[in-house]
């Protein structure tokens, strides 16, 4: 398994939930939350948007252009650090991409 590093996401990364990480909607917060062990955390609609897309195959780039297709002012960069954050937090862990030798290592 990629260990989370202290850079940042790169568009070739295929970002997914940690094993021990559910995406969940609670009814009585009447959105959407994280849960990990010892953890809740409350997301808003945009976070658990990318969230739902961040299932290992797709890359970050191809998240930001499914994005950038359903909502307007989208913007790339944040969410890259939205995940380079959830990264750190060891929520979120990234398949490093291939493309040009790009990705961590």
């Amino acid at each position: 398994m990629p260990a989370p590093t202290a850079g940042t996401v790169d568009d070739v990364d295929r970002p997914r939930l940690a094993p021990y990480v559910r995406l969940t909607f609670d009814p009585a917060r009447d959105g959407y939350v994280l849960l990990a062990p010892e953890s809740v955390s409350v997301l808003n609609g945009t976070g658990a948007t990318i969230l739902e897309l961040c299932d290992g195959r797709r890359t970050v780039a191809e998240i930001v252009a499914e994005l950038c297709a359903r909502y307007d002012g989208v913007d790339g960069a944040e969410v890259r650090r939205f995940l380079t954050r959830l990264v750190a937090q060891r929520t979120v862990v990234v398949d490093p991409g291939v493309a040009g030798g790009a990705g961590h290592g």
